[in-house]
């Protein structure tokens, strides 16, 4: 068994801060695999408009890339780079319902 004390001033049931961390750790899961999947971290767009624009490309391109079934376990890279490679064969997965 393991015990966590925390120290803070949220009031209000145990619920309720479970379902806020969750929402974090969501948040989080996402930022890191944009910068693990499109090096999202080391862009050095200055026109915030653009970055903006390419946050959006790669949010989608990780639906994209989530969405797509190869058969094997494989790290989101990797199946970039095999769906750059290889795109017409799992084109028909992505309008699938």
């Amino acid at each position: 068994m393991e015990v966590r004390y925390f120290i803070l001033s949220f009031d209000a049931p145990v619920t309720e801060f479970s379902r806020a961390v969750r929402g974090h750790w969501v948040v989080e899961s996402l930022h890191w695999h944009l910068d693990v999947t499109f090096r999202e971290d080391a862009n050095k767009t200055q026109n915030k408009v653009a970055a903006q624009n390419m946050n959006n490309l790669c949010k989608l391109s990780l639906a994209i890339l989530k969405k797509v079934d190869t058969g094997k376990k494989m790290s989101m890279r990797r199946k970039q780079l095999m769906l750059s490679m290889n795109l017409d064969a799992y084109l028909p997965q992505l309008f699938q319902n």
